[in-house]
This record gives C-alpha cells, sequence and structure tokens, in this order.
C-alpha cells in the first residue's frame, strides 16, 4: 500500500470512516467516528482511501525511504558488520592464560569473547583505512606510507587466523 498521508480519509470495516492525524514510522493515528482515536500499523490492508489531500505535508518521509537513508548511513559508519564466524571446533571452548609463577591463578576467557574482540579490531583496521584512502589532507605518499602500517599490523595478526571458519575472513600481510 501507498504511504498515506495526513489528512486523508479512509475507511474501515469496523470502525468506519476516519481520517489521518498521524503518520508514524510503522503506523497511522487514525480518528474515526465510531472507534474515537485508534493506532493501526501501515501494514493493515483493511483501510480504504476515499479521499487524499490537495498536496502531501513537506518534510515527511516514508518508511522505506527511512530504511533506505539507515542503512546508507550504518553501512558508511561500519556499523553493518558482516557475520563472522568462529571456527566450530572451538566454539564453546576457553582460552586459559598461565602465568609463568604458578603462584599466580591463570585467566579463563571464552574464545568467542576473544574471536568476538579480534573481528572488532579487523573492521576498526578496515574503516581506518578507508578514512586514510579518502582523507582530503594527505598526499598519496603519506596514505602509501599508513597503508603499508596497516598490511603490517594485518600481518601480524594471521597468527589469528586458526579462530576463524572460512579463509575469506583470515587476516592477509604483506604478500610476496
Amino acid at each position: 500500500m501507498e504511504e498515506l498521508a495526513v489528512g486523508t480519509r479512509v475507511d474501515h470495516p469496523r470502525y468506519g470512516e476516519g481520517i489521518i492525524s498521524k503518520n508514524k514510522i510503522t503506523s497511522y493515528e487514525i480518528f474515526f467516528e465510531r472507534g474515537g482515536k485508534i493506532e493501526i500499523t501501515k501494514r493493515n490492508e483493511d483501510l480504504e482511501v476515499l479521499e487524499t489531500p490537495e498536496e502531501k505535508p513537506k518534510n515527511s518521509l516514508t518508511l522505506p525511504e527511512i530504511e533506505k537513508v539507515l542503512r546508507f548511513v550504518l553501512e558508511e559508519q561500519s556499523a553493518l558488520q558482516e557475520i563472522v564466524p568462529l571456527g566450530e571446533k572451538w566454539i564453546g571452548g576457553n582460552m586459559i592464560l598461565q602465568p609463568a609463577n604458578l603462584s599466580l591463578k591463570p585467566k579463563e576467557i571464552p574464545i568467542e569473547s576473544f574471536f568476538h574482540k579480534i573481528v572488532m579490531l579487523r573492521d576498526r583496521l578496515r574503516v581506518l583505512e578507508q578514512n586514510i584512502n579518502s582523507h582530503a589532507g594527505l598526499s598519496d605518499e603519506e596514505k602509501v606510507n599508513m597503508q603499508q602500517y596497516i598490511t603490517r599490523i594485518y600481518g601480524s595478526l594471521t597468527t589469528f587466523n586458526i579462530l576463524f571458519a572460512e579463509k575469506d575472513h583470515y587476516f592477509v600481510g604483506a604478500k610476496s
């Protein structure tokens, strides 16, 4: 169903005729003659449009428009992270850090928690890489120099590749 504007006259089989008073993100607030003020989801197919206002109110976005804008912003900020699976043999496992001094207590960490931090580190390095490459104030030479440091960091992190279920997610350093 097309997005309905405030002021649209509608008919509902149960509540009768009404007028849309608020257009919310996922619902309409409608004043019905028989039912009073009722909130109805935008996906409700019982509404029949009787009359639309002359012009749509300005500064109103449809739900699909809001979703598109949110998706764009989240992708730009890398908040929509891809799902990176942990290797099957590590699921439910623990990492034990044993100090050399046996009188000290070892530290036990769930591998899933450690893996999550490794994936976050990788994602933040990628964002840093993107920011460097798109930075207007850096020369190409400066960008290349900084990129080389990031590549070396990736190389230092290849030890953790054993935790990943898929090789596509591995850290890769400088290729020879």
